[in-house]
């Protein structure tokens, strides 16, 4: 059996190399630089290792995987697996151009017995209503006859290296029987933690957009408890974990909220229940609370820079972090940049450091700001993201930090001696 990945982001490289020691995969992307990195074991986001790769590409009698931006390859899959992201527009609209187009190509490659599985976080009802009409006009297949069509979303967590993929549980779905039980043989391959099955494919794609929001939501949640406490003169994060002393108290911290999941997927559940005349308030709701806490954070900075005695006009500050979490590279939607935006508003001057993030992905407005090193002082130093590697940055910030300076935390960092936050 082969395999065609399509799609070599976090999601589609770790699927790729899992399949591959059972199965030889084709693992397609559209972008030559990402395929030449990937042939020279190199995985810029961090998810896949070098010897990893190198295991996968050498192949062993189980399988073997071919990395490729040559689409013409894909014609000897017997199963799909589309990894394509689902962004939003401008005006949070759900963008499926990269879908459809990852669907098309698809079908001009399927033939008689071809079973193609999507991945992606959509609304539930996508996948029946926009990707498989798509796929019976390239194909030219008769659907649930001659192909079959599958949905297991996604539940890789970026830098998140306590968790491999093995160890998440899949949800399962398909348009047919048939589809199931193939998605159960193939899957059930690279799972150890189990699979679980769902009636149908629009259960699992509601399951997959569920998971973001419920997580957006919490977060927007004490969010604007931390907004709460600084007027009260209180510390969030002592509240918090003081209430997580009772069994039934769900921790989650407060934070800049972006990258391609929490920040993007409620829109799509928003998105498609405004299509059907119900207006979602608190999922909204949340949404905007969370869009618009960089400028919450950059007014506590501000008004700490005036406490101090410091003159906006003449303050240099320092943001260490701008990928959109923790211990990852990614920098797609991510607030920090709001951030910067509104501290350069108030006059401030701002550096950005950030050795972990992929520069290749940083907009173009911010690359001058992007410093290789710290080898100046600045007045203000944020801690905008907590890579573990800040540690030895936070204990030498007497080195880089004014006296008089101070420092804000929106993330917490263990360790780290940081004056005011979130």
């Amino acid at each position: 059996m082969n395999i065609g990945v399509i799609g070599l982001g976090y999601v589609g490289l770790t699927l790729a190399e899992a399949f591959a020691r059972h199965f030889n995969v084709t693992g397609y992307d559209i972008d030559p630089v990402r395929v030449a990195e990937l042939n020279r074991h190199y995985d810029s986001n961090g998810e896949v290792s070098e010897e990893q790769l190198r295991v996968a590409l050498g192949g062993t009698e189980e399988g073997k995987l071919v990395v490729t931006a040559e689409a013409s390859l894909l014609r000897q899959a017997d199963v799909f697996i589309i990894t394509i992201p689902t962004p939003v527009d401008a005006h949070n609209i759900p963008d499926i151009t990269m879908l459809k187009a990852a669907c098309r190509l698809t079908g001009s490659y399927m033939r008689p017995g071809t079973m193609v599985v999507f991945e992606s976080t959509v609304y539930p009802g996508l996948t029946e209503e926009e990707c498989v009409p798509i796929l019976i006009e390239a194909s030219g297949l008769v659907y649930n006859e001659e192909f079959f069509v599958g949905y297991s979303p996604e539940r890789v967590n970026p830098g998140d290296r306590s968790r491999p993929l093995s160890s998440i549980k899949k949800i399962i779905s398909g348009s047919h029987k048939t589809a199931v039980d193939r998605m159960e043989f193939l899957y059930g391959r690279i799972i150890e933690a189990g699979l679980h099955k769902v009636s149908c494919i629009r259960v699992a794609e509601a399951a997959k957009v569920i998971e973001n929001t419920q997580r957006d939501i919490n977060i927007a949640f004490v969010n604007e408890l931390s907004k709460i406490f600084s007027l009260l003169n209180i510390d969030t994060r002592e509240v918090l974990e003081a209430a997580a002393t009772k069994w039934n108290f769900a921790p989650y911290y407060p934070g800049l909220v972006g990258g391609h999941c929490i920040g993007v997927d409620p829109y799509y559940l928003a998105y498609k229940s405004q299509f059907h005349g119900y207006t979602p308030e608190m999922i909204l709701a949340g949404r905007k609370l969370n869009d618009e806490m960089h400028l919450y954070v950059a007014g506590r900075i501000v008004k700490l820079a005036i406490q101090h005695n410091l003159d906006l006009k003449l303050s240099r500050v320092l943001v260490l972090g701008c990928t959109f979490k923790a211990d990852c590279p990614d920098v797609r939607n991510s607030r920090v940049f709001h951030l910067v935006d509104e501290l350069l508003s108030y006059g401030l001057s701002v550096d950005v450091y950030d050795p972990m993030a992929d520069v290749r992905s940083v907009p173009e407005k911010y690359c001058g700001m992007l410093l290789d090193s710290i080898d100046r002082s600045y007045h203000i130093g944020v801690l905008a993201v907590a890579h573990s590697t800040f540690g030895p940055v936070m204990e030498k910030r007497r080195e880089w930090l004014h006296t008089g300076g101070f420092t804000f935390g929106i993330q917490v960092l263990q360790g780290a001696e940081i004056e005011y936050g979130l």
